[in-house]
């Protein structure tokens, strides 16, 4: 997207003015209802695609809010159980569930925690970084692209570029202000 202003990340619509995978990834979610299906969990698509930073592996990651962790793994399971590589686990550290499954050539990773949406890392991690790409310019985007490429995670990545010492996740969060 080559776009310099803050985009509203809660409305997926954006994607369709993007490149070729963000148009893609838009026709995925939209023909298969994904994010209606999951509307009760206040779902939002967050990580490197939404941003324009994604690689080949990139998956499309949705994050949600339950109430009930139970009600919402059985959710997950009911709807997309029938999915190709459907797999559901659960991280006790995070208090999490996390489906991953494959439509098309996408991976999916639906990512659900007791905390609203807008105030989860994956959220908040995704705006600080669209704002550092907006500051920073298209050299800064394929430089962090570069180091994805090279086995890096997004947070690291930016870490690396900003020189930001310590623990990357929480130094990005940081910068929020």
């Amino acid at each position: 997207m080559a776009s310099n202003k803050m985009i509203n990340f809660l409305d997926i619509t954006y994607l369709n003015a993007g490149n070729e995978r963000q148009k893609k990834a838009y026709l995925i979610l939209s023909k298969n209802n994904i994010l209606e299906k999951l509307n009760r969990f206040a779902p939002i698509l967050v990580g490197t695609i939404p941003i324009n930073i994604d690689i080949e592996k990139s998956d499309l990651d949705i994050i949600c809010c339950f109430i009930d962790k139970e009600e919402f793994k059985n959710h997950l399971v009911m709807l997309f159980q029938h999915e190709q590589g459907f797999i559901i686990s659960e991280n006790a550290t995070f208090n999490s569930i996390k489906a991953n499954f494959f439509i098309d050539d996408f991976e999916l990773e639906i990512f659900g925690q007791n905390i609203p949406t807008q105030q989860q890392n994956a959220y908040r991690h995704m705006l600080v970084e669209h704002k550092l790409l907006l500051e920073k310019g298209e050299d800064f985007r394929q430089q962090i692209i570069a180091l994805r490429k090279q086995g890096y995670k997004t947070e690291p990545a930016f870490a690396k570029l900003l020189n930001l010492q310590g623990n990357a996740y929480e130094q990005l969060l940081k910068l929020e202000t």
